[in-house]
């Protein structure tokens, strides 16, 4: 029973970021029901199969509070039918989960959208700001925009204040992707072609995103029932120097080594790997000043972030 505590439910809850943002609830004295697409035993947990269009919040969302949405499709661009799986989960299910949990009563509604509703880069750009004109790219991006401009839509209507945020890589113990294969390939002591690299880039440490999760919940400060965020850690670093950092923290060397970035794009390019260009070798800064603008501050650095990412995978 959560006795007087306020009910959060949060979707995605056994995934990665989930994992990191369930406990740090709990510590600051959220009742956390869990939704989960299989049973794990755990207290205070909701089966939901699948999240779609059609989906029966009823049961999860009654007495809930607030409802942070971190449940996406993500890595399956390539499976057949793909665009429409994107659709169902994170446009059409994330807009069914936003009109239920109003029509429950729900005050507070956390979507965790992607940076990439900006684009990939912004390259001789001033950094991407809340206000920018959006340029998603790929799937994933394009449906975390649609499902943005839904909830806008749905504020507009409702008392349920809506809160957007924008990470840009999220890395921490557990974390795929990108950050996992950099991981793994300083591990191996790998030769890696980044050493010519000039570029600067956001990260967000997953206690970072956790933090300003709590802090948006506690304290909704805003007259508008729609505001959006774009959290990232302090340090914005180039590619390179992030490799020597993760490897500082791994105890490894980096084996950096220098080529040129036209060539890298065209090998990259090549083999099909476009996005890691985007990703490793362009530009993505951005402007945090709206969420320190409310009292948040990133409780880790970037070297305190990369070292409990490894020393809980080690543990």
């Amino acid at each position: 029973m959560s006795g007087n505590k306020p009910v959060v439910l949060v979707t995605g809850a056994s995934g990665f970021v989930g994992r990191h943002v369930v406990p740090a609830l709990m510590r600051k004295g959220w009742s956390v029901r869990r939704a989960v697409r299989s049973p794990e035993g755990i207290d205070d947990e909701v089966v939901v199969e699948s999240i779609g269009p059609d989906t029966d919040w009823t049961a999860a969302l009654q007495g809930v509070d607030a409802v942070v949405h971190l449940a996406a499709r993500v890595h399956h661009k390539h499976e057949e039918h793909a665009v429409q799986l994107y659709r169902n989960v994170n446009i059409a299910g994330t807009l069914h989960l936003a009109r239920s949990a109003a029509v429950a009563g729900v005050r507070q509604f956390m979507f965790v959208s992607t940076v990439l509703v900006h684009g990939r880069s912004n390259e001789g750009r001033a950094p991407f700001s809340e206000d920018d004109i959006l340029t998603p790219r790929g799937l994933y991006g394009m449906s975390k925009a649609a499902a943005e401009a839904g909830l806008r839509t749905l504020a507009r209507d409702n008392a349920m204040k809506i809160s957007v945020v924008r990470p840009p890589l999220v890395y921490g113990a557990g974390a795929k992707g990108n950050f996992a294969l950099l991981t793994r390939a300083v591990n191996l002591g790998l030769p890696l072609p980044f050493a010519a690299i000039r570029n600067h880039r956001a990260f967000l440490a997953v206690q970072n995103l956790s933090s300003f999760i709590l802090r948006r919940l506690s304290f909704p400060d805003s007259a508008s029932n729609f505001e959006i965020f774009l959290v990232a850690d302090r340090e914005q670093v180039s590619t390179p120097e992030f490799i020597e950092r993760l490897a500082a923290a791994s105890g490894k060397s980096p084996r950096l080594f220098g080529m040129s970035p036209t060539l890298l794009s065209s090998l990259l390019g090549v083999i099909g790997r476009q996005d890691t260009h985007d990703s490793l070798i362009g530009s993505l800064e951005l402007n945090v000043s709206k969420a320190i603008a409310t009292g948040w501050q990133p409780e880790v650095s970037l070297d305190e972030g990369l070292r409990l990412a490894l020393s809980a995978q080690d543990a």
